[in-house]
């Protein structure tokens, strides 16, 4: 068997042998027939010397030694490379215009879509917040990369190493002149009218380096240096387009636009991040809850920190405590943590190391985000302090459920781990921006991510998040049929306005058009347990908080939140803190509950009421008004308006807790129920102490609701009402009643098809194809009813027309006229 083996080798190697002989010596096939003719010769004619075989053995030897040395060469050429690659600090260069062909093949119909989507939500979000003052309003309407896709490598590629760290070096350039992206401006006065601007063109080109991390698992991307931008501009109303001289000062302005978000992202030393994920989960987060502790730091600023106050240091107002000074002369510093327009700060530590152990619930409202940390000099008694260093991590949830932070490192290396399930802490020593500043060591936990189909990746509620949108329009969000119900329980940490040193502080929430408003709350930390109930709208509507610190004159606005309230299970409570935002510290607690209303199909609570019902409204009491009277009192009474309809309480006189104990009753038709608080005066115009809205539209039929409403556009106030849906039971009435038959068979076809609508909507969503030609089938189905109806409702309709016809031809005989008397008096006999 070995033999045969090495029979097998030696054949296959002599055969490598014969074919390179070939191939480097050309001449080789004409040498077999001379060699041939040579030995016929010397056979049967006359015999050569024996140095011709001896020539032919030796010319055969070198060719072979040559071969084996060429194989042994290649050989170890390629070793000599894998050795270059994986521990030379630069490689040479290699082109690849193959990546360029295979670039553009997939550019058109993979690459150029998912990359115009994912950019033009990151522009849309920049023109909001960067534009010109000429410019009042600016909107994206088109966004198309076009059809020629950026060229990487023309000048070939290499590999270098830096502090063990792998990284491609390649060029990028990009000359398209198919790109269109249209921007809609309203232009401010003196200008003022709309202009289209259109991108026509765009020139990119730089450096680009790439460097995988993680084993592979991700690559971080950046341009070094700042690259080379061009782009073109024209503008025109419709499809019309004027010189790009029509708004001096756009074109610029987008150039420096495009070029500060890539130096603020994708410049050295700022990176952007690319998951190479193993799976792929198909969900798309919308927001994370994070941890955030600011263990310590290890400074070298002895010198900047013993109570100096250095021109050359750059400034910030922020607003400053006396807490931990400890008044030795050491300069302290604290660090004040940034996510997005959150921000929360430390104590001031002393020394150049400082210790802070200081944690913060901190909300994301993307599925990547930057958690900056900025280093300050405290100063005591004194607003201004100075700004000395700052660092980041960045953070990015990955399709396979997990998530990557990452951060710059000594010597521009790289700082990166991988989360792997919510909870898990993640410790991380990252240097301070700036030479030979010191490094910060912070602690993360990632408490749990929220995605665009309100689910959650942990069952982790102690903070909300919420989604990252806020320009939607509540107006064409679509009722859910549910209630959700919110009670503000109470607060902690609040910034305190006064200057006093007291709270008094009250929750604003706004909910689509619904507008709500807590007590006032005077102590220090606070506690309402105010109660809402909300219609749960549908197209991710969030809720928007403001807490605010009443003042004599004007409240100060003390904190703002965003909070997401879809994915609510049903009996389940969610008790949540939601940091706020924009201040230096502040926590609301909720609790929120989403509760199916029975019958709320049935009710047409989202169609204008029932139809053939009526509103009770028993307005009871009121307490905490406000005093409208020089007196400290006030003569309250309520107007209460009903789509078209107005009624009124009557007046009690010198109260602020009013009882009425009155009830109206209003036509069931959906319109809005609004209470408005007035206080009478018999000679003045009457003046307004609080208005509010009822909802009653989510009541099942024939039940109570009994709250109390906060009055709004006041500062206090509350009013305490019952109101029921009165709808008659429908089957108790007779059988002989044509009129309620026809009402009950409408509103059960009108029922069914607001059924079929709402499935295919979510069957829409769920790309279901088979449940889709059901549905289809079954809304086919329900029209036929519906025309077999209306066929008998105008037959009906022609016959009760001839019978009032023959009604009034019978009255007009029998009219009192003295012509027709003695012929009606004939036909009575």
């Amino acid at each position: 068997m070995g033999g045969k083996r090495n029979r097998e080798f030696l054949a296959k190697e002599a055969t490598e042998f014969l074919n390179h002989v070939m191939v480097e010596r050309s001449l080789f096939p004409f040498m077999i027939p001379m060699v041939f003719v040579a030995w016929i010769i010397e056979r049967w004619f006359f015999p050569f010397s024996n140095w011709v075989l001896l020539a032919v053995s030796v010319w055969a030897t070198i060719q072979y030694c040559r071969y084996q040395r060429k194989v042994l060469i290649d050989d170890l050429n390629k070793r000599w490379k894998q050795v270059l690659l994986y521990t030379s600090p630069i490689t040479p260069l290699e082109q690849c215009e193959w990546l360029n062909k295979l670039f553009m093949e997939i550019w058109s119909n993979s690459i150029n879509p998912k990359l115009a989507n994912k950019f033009s939500s990151i522009v849309e979000k920049r023109l909001k917040h960067r534009k010109p003052r000429f410019i009042e309003k600016i909107e994206l309407q088109e966004f198309s990369l076009g059809s020629t896709p950026p060229s990487f490598g023309l000048h070939g590629t290499r590999w270098s190493t830096s502090s063990d760290q792998q990284i491609l070096h390649m060029g990028l350039e990009w000359d398209s002149n198919s790109v269109n992206i249209m921007l809609l401006a309203k232009l401010s006065k003196p200008l003022s009218g709309t202009a289209r601007i259109v991108i026509n063109s765009i020139h990119l080109k730089g450096d680009l380096r790439i460097m995988p991390i993680l084993d592979g698992q991700a690559l971080l991307y950046s341009f070094e240096p700042t690259p080379e931008v061009r782009i073109g501009v024209v503008f025109g109303k419709g499809t019309q387009t004027l010189p790009a001289t029509e708004l001096p000062g756009v074109n610029s302005w987008l150039v420096k636009l495009f070029t500060d978000t890539l130096v603020k992202t994708m410049v050295e030393p700022r990176r952007r991040c690319y998951s190479l994920p193993p799976v792929i989960l198909n969900k798309k987060a919308v927001g994370g809850i994070f941890s955030v502790t600011v263990v310590s730091a290890t400074t070298q600023l002895t010198d900047k920190l013993k109570g100096c106050n250095s021109g050359s240091l750059e400034s910030s107002v922020r607003n400053g405590t006396s807490e931990g000074y400890s008044g030795n002369g050491v300069g302290q510093t604290f660090v004040e943590v940034e996510l997005e327009e959150l921000t929360r700060r430390t104590n001031a530590s002393p020394g150049p190391d400082p210790k802070w152990d200081s944690t913060f619930n901190m909300v994301l409202h993307d599925d990547a985000g930057i958690i900056k940390f900025n280093l300050y000099e405290w100063i005591p008694n004194n607003l201004k302090h100075n700004y000395i260093t700052s660092c980041e991590v960045k953070v990015r949830y990955v399709a396979d459920d997990s998530t990557t932070f990452w951060a710059i490192g000594p010597r521009s290396s790289v700082l990166a781990k991988r989360v792997a399930f919510d909870g898990q802490e993640v410790d991380m020593v990252i240097p301070f921006e700036g030479p030979n500043l010191g490094e910060l060591t912070v602690r993360l936990v990632l408490k749990e991510w929220q995605f665009a189909d309100g689910s959650v990746s942990s069952n982790n509620t102690s903070v909300i998040g919420s989604q990252r949108s806020m320009n939607r329009p509540s107006d064409d969000h679509p009722r859910t049929g549910r209630k959700i119900k919110l009670t503000v329980v109470e607060g902690r940490d609040l910034v305190v306005k006064d200057k006093a040193g007291k709270s008094n502080a009250y929750v604003k929430l706004q909910y689509g058009k619904g507008l709500y408003r807590t007590k006032t709350a005077n102590v220090l930390k606070p506690v309402w347990s105010d109660k809402f109930e909300l219609d749960e709208i549908g197209g991710g509507e969030y809720l928007k908080i403001k807490c605010y610190s009443e003042d004599t004159f004007t409240d100060d606005n003390i904190g703002s939140a965003r909070v997401n309230l879809e994915g609510l299970v049903e009996g389940s409570v969610r008790d949540i803190w939601v940091p706020l935002e924009k201040v230096s510290a502040g926590e609301l607690r909720l609790q929120v509950e989403a509760v199916k209303v029975d019958n709320y199909e049935q009710s047409g609570s989202s169609h204008g009421g029932s139809g053939n019902g009526w509103i009770e409204l028993v307005i009871i009491e009121a307490r905490d008004l406000i005093a409208a009277d020089l007196r400290g009192t006030s003569d309250p009474y309520v107007r209460v308006h009903y789509g078209n309809l107005k009624k009124r309480t009557k007046v009690t006189y010198k109260t602020l807790t009013p009882q009425w104990n009155q009830t109206l009753e209003f036509p069931d038709d959906g319109s809005q129920l609004e209470l408005h608080v007035k206080d009478y005066n018999a000679l003045l115009p009457t003046s307004s102490i609080g208005d509010c809205v009822v909802e009653y539209q989510w009541l099942p039929p024939n039940e109570t609701a009994d709250k109390w409403i906060p009055l709004q556009g006041v500062k206090k106030g509350e009013i305490h009402i019952k109101v029921t849906r009165k709808i008659p039971e429908l089957q108790k009435r007779p059988s002989t009643d044509s009129n309620s038959l026809h009402l009950t068979k409408a509103n059960q076809i009108s029922d069914q098809m607001r059924q079929v609508l709402r499935r295919l909507r979510r069957l829409v969503d769920d790309a279901d194809v088979e449940a889709l030609s059901l549905a289809v089938s079954e809304m086919e189905r329900i029209q036929e009813v519906e025309e077999d109806y209306m066929v008998q409702l105008e037959s009906e309709q022609s016959l009760l027309i001839n019978k009032i016809g023959e009604l009034g031809q019978e009255m007009y005989k029998c009219s009192p006229s003295p012509r027709r008397k003695n012929s009606c008096s004939k036909n009575s006999n």
